[in-house]
């Protein structure tokens, strides 16, 4: 059965918001991963290579994650637009059928396609304005 999560995105304030969790909640992040990590961190310019690419902060059952939003995407990040709901399937199937469900009649952000973290991964608008991630993790299966 798939899990979801919340993801928040901010505008280059994700370390200091989840240390802030993070003391809050207690715990340690489980993922911390910036730009510079990524296979074309390089590419960057130098002042977004150590934002966060990606952070988790597990709480109970649940995880807390985030990003840093960059580039053109950071000028349409609002407060409003700037959580998505994340979904962690069990399956490549489980993964198409929920992204074949929830996005119709909404906005394909990114396919479904395998992304360079080892997951089956894309992200949409549905129809009723709510932004989705779903996520199928080759790793931890």
């Amino acid at each position: 059965m798939a899990t979801i999560n919340p993801y928040l995105n901010f505008k280059g304030n994700t370390e200091e918001a989840f240390n802030f969790y993070k003391a809050a909640f207690g715990g340690a992040f489980s993922v911390l991963q910036r730009f510079s990590d990524t296979p074309h961190g390089s590419n960057m310019p130098e002042e977004l290579r150590e934002k966060i690419m990606h952070v988790s902060l597990p709480i109970g059952a649940n995880v807390l994650m985030g990003t840093d939003v960059v580039g053109e995407m950071e000028e349409t990040c609002v407060v409003g637009n700037n959580v998505s709901i994340s979904i962690s399937t069990e399956s490549e199937a489980e993964t198409d059928q929920l992204f074949q469900a929830l996005s119709a009649g909404g906005k394909i952000v990114m396919p479904l396609e395998k992304a360079f973290w080892g997951a089956y991964f894309g992200m949409f608008i549905d129809k009723f304005g709510i932004n989705w991630m779903v996520n199928y993790d080759y790793n931890n299966k």
